[in-house]
């Protein structure tokens, strides 16, 4: 599975940004796909998740309420739309792929196989 991640850019406070995630190779039916956000000198942090054929999802508390994970089947891609984006939304955003995910494991990278190359979202005060 190759993942393409893109829409970052520089924002301001309060803005709206949405993120695309196009995935190519194998059928994503059984899979996974997970936003992931890494800040200068911070770990790599779980932001949402969705499962391709159930449509389940799941977020980080951080995020409820602000960001939508969706996903596109025809188009292979996975959406993350960021509403009232905050200055601490600030990081690079990579989107990743795994099979068999459980629902507890959809937060933790390590459960994720295939991951994109990160796209820079930059929120400004």
């Amino acid at each position: 599975v190759q993942l393409q991640a893109s829409g970052g850019g520089l924002e301001q406070a309060g803005d709206s940004l949405r993120l695309s995630c196009t995935a190519s190779g194998r059928t994503l039916s059984s899979y996974v796909m997970g936003w992931f956000r890494q800040a200068p000198g911070k770990e790599r942090d779980f932001v949402a998740a969705i499962k391709w054929s159930s449509g389940t999802t799941n977020y980080a508390d951080s995020v409820k309420g602000r960001f939508t994970i969706s996903r596109d089947n025809a188009k292979k891609t996975v959406y993350l739309q960021m509403n009232s984006l905050k200055p601490e939304d600030t990081a690079v955003y990579y989107c990743a792929a795994g099979a068999g995910i459980i629902y507890s494991a959809y937060g933790l990278a390590r459960s994720y196989m295939y991951w994109g190359q990160g796209t820079l979202v930059t929120v400004s005060s």
